[in-house]
């Protein structure tokens, strides 16, 4: 198993626990993204994504009428960010595995008590490439919000990050 923590930062020496600012009522924790859910992470840290994907092959089909994609996995954002999706340079921390534990309010996420020194750093490259790449569709929209209610609504597995920067609901 591999887990990551993806930065802007490139100069990250420790990761110490800390309380995240989006969730306050949560003890203080490093956080990691394993390796088959990274993809979540392959966007600016505050760019307010919603992420869904087909986690079993024989319903394929059915996601991808669902979410009209020909993909296997979709991630949206709001047009206004892809601006920084093409300019940011992103890093991908990996970490020591022996101290984490899965969290168990989402998919894929780990998280420690240990402070730890990152194994490797480098730089992830083009964004936009790396989607295409990977064979998710990156979809832009005016509201991320009717994607979001769209997301919850289904049985699929999701990931909505940093919401609180989307555009306001109307």
């Amino acid at each position: 198993m591999r887990l990551f923590h993806f930065r802007e930062d490139p100069g990250i020496e420790r990761f110490v626990p800390h309380v995240p600012r989006t969730n306050p009522s949560h003890a203080a924790r490093v956080w990691a993204i394993d390796e088959e859910h990274q993809a979540a992470y392959w966007f600016p840290r505050d760019c307010p994504r919603v992420t869904v994907w087909c986690d079993v092959s024989n319903r394929l089909t059915e996601f991808r009428a669902q979410f009209g994609t020909d993909g296997h996995r979709l991630h949206v954002i709001e047009e206004r960010h892809l601006a920084d999706l093409r300019s940011t340079t992103l890093h991908r921390y990996e970490l020591p595995t022996e101290s984490f534990v899965p969290w168990k309010d989402a998919d894929g996420q780990w998280i420690s008590e240990v402070e730890m020194e990152p194994v490797v750093v480098e730089p992830v490259g083009d964004l936009v490439a790396l989607h295409r790449s990977a064979g998710i569709e990156l979809r832009l929209v005016d509201s991320l919000w009717p994607v979001r209610d769209q997301v919850v609504g289904s049985d699929w597995p999701f990931s909505i990050i940093r919401m609180m920067h989307a555009t306001p609901r109307s």
